[in-house]
């Protein structure tokens, strides 16, 4: 089945849901409100022929300077893949930015968990009924979501502990864990 087939079987399964539907390059998206993310994406899953049984990627975009008034601040962009099938397909799911947050769906994808915590530690997005909504590669007392279009390019401000980080960088440096001439001579 083609990508565009089931974007229009898709928008007839929940056609309230389905904003729009573009292709580019080949590649179908489909643009939807995000109220029944959970409930679309298990559909485009477990339906026959469809299978969408790979979840590629998930992350978040912040649209804040582009010029489209069709498009919330954020979206959720999920890429799927159906292995059996061979076909492959984009959600675009709308975020507003008064209220940045979406259905998590690590129940049916459990590498979901890591993806939603990236896009909440970077965008600032959350997934509700995410059992471990925390940081995940930046420190948890780390302020702001720097991948938002309003974060400075230098970063606000000297991160608070990194003054305990370079102490620690300094006394591990006695044990040679960061001199790469030193693990080059121990290879021969």
């Amino acid at each position: 089945m083609e990508s565009m087939e089931i974007a229009g079987r898709l928008q007839a399964q929940f056609p309230d849901q389905v904003l729009d539907i573009c292709s580019f390059h080949g590649q179908v998206g489909v643009l939807i409100q995000r109220q029944q993310v959970v409930d679309m994406l298990r559909w485009l899953r477990d339906t026959p022929g469809m299978q969408m049984n790979h979840l590629m990627d998930l992350c978040g975009v912040d649209n804040a300077k582009k010029d489209e008034p069709t498009l919330q601040r954020f979206e959720v962009v999920y890429n799927l893949y159906s292995v059996p099938e061979r076909h492959s397909l984009r959600i675009r799911a709308q975020i507003p930015e008064e209220d940045p947050c979406i259905d998590s769906i690590s129940s049916l994808w459990a590498g979901a968990d890591w993806h939603e915590r990236e896009c909440f530690d970077l965008m600032g997005i959350s997934f509700n009924g995410h059992e471990n909504m925390k940081r995940i590669l930046l420190p948890e007392d780390w302020q702001g979501h720097p991948l938002r279009k309003e974060y400075p390019l230098k970063g606000r401000e000297e991160w608070s502990g990194m003054e305990e980080l370079l102490h620690k960088v300094e006394t591990l440096q006695q044990f040679g864990f960061n001199d790469a001439q030193n693990q080059d001579n121990e290879k021969t």
